[in-house]
């Protein structure tokens, strides 16, 4: 499987499983709307059996035991595997390379950065500085109808967030 392919998702799913092992009923409620991960990337539990068969597939993670379900049929455990494990820490080290991206897959990263017990202080400082070119460009512009004007807004609102969140990490 292309790594580039994943989904956010799977990204997630495997970021949990690098946890801990953990079957996937267990991880759709941290993406539940009210879960940790949730309030960043809601997904609903259908999609998290899904992500954790392809990942498996892809030999990302492995079903390591099954448990007895509660009502229900035994319950698959999933395992990261070590390939699933550097292709993570390859992923969360890298920052996204467009502004609409730091809302979902930016803020994911961070969230699954500090989950792990790590200061996203890094990538934080490697987001802004990858979008500082872009974050420039938008912010100066000829012309200004309504979309030319909100992407300038959003790169300022970009810039300040991600220089504020680098602020707090660092005290």
């Amino acid at each position: 499987m292309d790594l580039a392919r994943l989904s956010l998702t799977e990204w997630a799913v495997l970021a949990v499983l690098a946890e801990s092992p953990a079957h996937p009923f267990a991880v759709a409620r941290l993406l539940g709307e009210d879960g940790e991960l949730g309030r960043v990337l809601t997904v609903r539990r259908p999609l998290v059996y899904r992500a954790a068969e392809r990942l498996a597939s892809a030999a990302l993670c492995r079903p390591d035991h099954t448990e007895p379900g509660a009502g229900g049929p035994e319950r698959t455990v999933y395992r990261a595997t070590p390939a699933g494990r550097r292709a993570l820490a390859k992923w969360l080290a890298e920052p996204v390379s467009r502004v609409r991206d730091l809302r979902l897959e930016f803020l994911l990263k961070v969230r699954l950065i500090r989950r792990a017990g790590r200061s996203p202080l890094p990538l934080v400082q490697a987001q802004r500085a990858a979008l500082a070119p872009r974050l420039a460009a938008l912010d100066v512009g000829a012309a200004m109808d309504e979309v030319a004007l909100w992407r300038r807004h959003s790169a300022r609102a970009a810039r300040e967030f991600l220089e504020e969140l680098e602020q707090r990490l660092g005290r």
